[in-house]
């Protein structure tokens, strides 16, 4: 391997010593010593580069053994398999972040040769999903045995810091539902309200989701393909009446992407001077509606398709709950549970 730094010397007897830079032209003075110690301090440099060139080399040697894609395999490698792995919805979030700007800084760069440097340029040029993503790429790479160890300890990754998300409040609900000229869309808000559901689950429902004879409405979430039964009021049955009686209940925010869904929804709160709101904030506001009202934990994580207690806590977490005495809740739901007995 070709030196990257010589010696030089200036004057006569060789007085003064730099050390010249290869790649960059760069001349360091070494300061006043003899020619033997100047020669020291060069052929240090020099190890210092050539020896971990020669442990990546070495460990390329063994890991070709049993992988032979060690040495050309990139980041945009794991970025292209990682979408193949997934369907629906989680595919298609997948196949939109590795688009990020950030990623280009280690899109073509080798597995092995990816420094904590890479890393944490990536993650100052990204954003909150920049990191959320490079994490799951760092990790699947490793579950792969396609990374030998961690290029970042665990402890060392940046926290994943969200903004303050918040529920849409019955007024800001009712003046844009007001101000909606578009039938479809203020029947779309107006179910959003009152069932919390996600806005893709929504904008899929068909004729065929609903039981008019029970008054139940059941879907398959998109997210996670968990089904959610709900029964259904009068007030919701009244909004389903003036919907189609087959097929789509939303034929054209079938057809939109959801990002066009969202655009849609922030103009309406732009030209109401709404703030901090998106269609996700029905379900924040649903379920500290759900909270509120005191309705069973367990009822609120199958309406909203969640399966664990804390993710359902962290939607209802900003409710504010005056608790009744136990002596009046008792009052008020041992009746009803002696009707149910009965």
């Amino acid at each position: 391997m070709k030196n990257r730094y010589r010696l030089i010397s200036r004057g006569s007897r060789g007085g003064a010593f730099y050390c010249v830079d290869g790649s960059t032209g760069k001349r360091t003075s070494l300061g006043a010593c003899s020619r033997d110690e100047a020669e020291q301090v060069v052929l240090a440099k020099n190890q210092a580069l050539r020896q971990p060139a020669l442990n990546l080399q070495i460990a390329r040697a063994y890991l070709a053994g049993s992988d032979s894609g060690v040495n050309t395999r990139t980041w945009q490698h794991v970025m292209d398999e990682i979408p193949k792995l997934k369907k629906g919805e989680t595919q298609a979030r997948w196949l939109t972040a590795i688009k990020d700007k950030a990623f280009d800084a280690i899109r073509h760069v080798c597995l092995l040769e990816t420094k904590a440097d890479h890393i944490l340029r990536a993650l100052e040029e990204g954003t909150v999903s920049t990191n959320v993503y490079l994490r799951r790429l760092h990790n699947f790479a490793l579950d792969m045995n396609w990374l030998p160890w961690p290029i970042v300890p665990k402890k060392c990754w940046p926290n994943v810091k969200y903004k303050q998300k918040r529920a849409i409040t019955q007024a800001e609900h009712e003046a844009i539902i007001a101000r909606e000229p578009n039938h479809e869309r203020k029947m779309f808000y107006k179910l959003a309200w009152h069932l919390g559901a996600s806005q893709s689950d929504i904008a899929f429902l068909d004729a065929e989701n609903i039981d008019w004879q029970t008054k139940v409405l059941s879907f398959a979430r998109k997210k996670t393909g968990s089904i959610a039964i709900m029964r259904f009021d009068d007030e919701v049955a009244a909004i389903l009446s003036e919907l189609p009686e087959s097929g789509p209940l939303f034929p054209y925010l079938r057809s939109v992407r959801a990002a066009d869904r969202a655009t849609e929804f922030k103009q309406r709160c732009t030209g109401l001077e709404i703030k901090g709101v998106t269609l996700h904030s029905y379900r924040y506001s649903w379920a500290e509606r759900a909270k509120k009202a005191g309705y069973p934990e367990r009822f609120a994580q199958q309406a909203l398709g969640h399966n664990s207690k804390a993710v359902h806590r962290a939607y209802a977490k900003n409710a504010l709950v005056e608790l009744p005495s136990l002596s009046e809740y008792e009052r008020k739901i041992v009746p009803f549970q002696k009707m149910a007995a009965a």
